[in-house]
């Protein structure tokens, strides 16, 4: 299956008191066209980070160090500037966080939408206008035809989200990134944006990377699952094969750690022992192993490799016998 994104080895550095360090360390993966991966992990682990360098939005003092990345076979990290805003936008876009800040609040949304479209077509003020409002209409905002000359304060959290993802959409993207693109919205908006986004996707054969530290919300939209911590990617699998059978110590404390109608209340809620490891004061070894209930002294001299294990990849020198203890239970 042809590749629509590929990265490989992209490491990136942020300045410390003991000189620079890795915050994205070595990381390779690759979303097949049409493909719906998800990247989960705590707060901190390097998944916006690694979103941003996908869409060359690094600025000082964090830098890409090392590694390469593929949009349809084009490596972009060796275009200038000015070429790959060619490009952002129509190969690659990016539903951000904060429809809020990634709106202009002084600016109509319709403005918002037509200036993106006319940035990847010759398209006149009025066909880009038509084409603004049959973009709303697809992405579910009541009324376009009048909706497309509100302001951003005047719309919800759920209908600006559903703008955002119309200027995502509007240069025909082959790949589209989702960066915690439902976590402030509630439950009932938060499934309904990510049912868009399946449809749209399935529509158009879009490659989609959904950042989310939410499982539920990954579990219910991928095809695939990648797990980060600490910078590094420890386990890549089917979305069956990391939520039925985990391999590496940290998915499975993930899992352990969720919290949905199945948990029993009368119990206190599991959680990760310790704190993930700041960029500078990382663990010569395994980068989970202060952590891990499965440690073993080669774990705290030796980074494990991400490797193929038990069908899937994973990070971890105990993953066979984890993986087997797992299936007896």
């Amino acid at each position: 299956m042809k590749n629509s994104l590929t990265v490989k080895n992209l490491s990136i550095s942020v300045p410390s008191a003991k000189g620079r360090v890795a915050v994205v360390d070595d990381v390779s993966f690759e979303i097949p066209a049409g493909k719906k991966v998800g990247l989960v992990g705590e707060s901190g682990s390097g998944k916006s980070l690694t979103a941003y360098a996908l869409m060359r939005l690094i600025k000082d003092p964090v830098s890409i160090d090392g590694g390469e990345i593929f949009l349809d076979g084009r490596d972009v990290l060796g275009l200038s500037n000015k070429e790959f805003r060619l490009l952002r936008g129509k190969q690659i876009a990016m539903i951000y966080q904060d429809p809020m800040s990634a709106l202009n609040p002084i600016m109509r949304i319709g403005q918002q939408i037509i200036e993106s479209i006319q940035l990847h077509s010759p398209s006149s003020e009025a066909v880009a206008r038509k084409i603004a409002i049959e973009l709303l209409e697809s992405v579910g905002i009541p009324e376009p035809e009048r909706r497309i000359d509100s302001y951003p304060f005047e719309m919800s959290g759920g209908m600006l989200q559903r703008v955002v993802i119309a200027i995502a959409l509007s240069g025909k993207p082959q790949v589209l990134i989702a960066d915690e693109a439902t976590t402030a919205l509630d439950v009932t908006t938060q499934a309904r944006v990510l049912t868009l986004i399946d449809k749209l996707a399935a529509e158009r054969g879009l490659s989609v990377l959904l950042i989310t530290h939410d499982l539920g919300v990954a579990a219910q939209f991928s095809d695939e699952i990648m797990v980060m911590y600490a910078g590094k990617l420890v386990e890549n699998g089917s979305v069956n094969q990391i939520f039925s059978n985990p391999a590496h110590p940290y998915t499975k404390a993930l899992l352990d750690s969720r919290c949905d109608y199945t948990i029993d209340v009368n119990k206190p809620i599991n959680s990760i022992a310790g704190q993930p490891p700041r960029p500078d004061n990382r663990p010569s070894g395994c980068v989970f192993s202060p952590r891990c209930e499965h440690v073993k002294e080669d774990c705290t001299t030796s980074v494990p490799p991400l490797i193929h294990s038990q069908g899937r990849l994973t990070a971890c020198f105990r993953a066979d016998e984890i993986f087997q203890v797992e299936r007896v239970k």
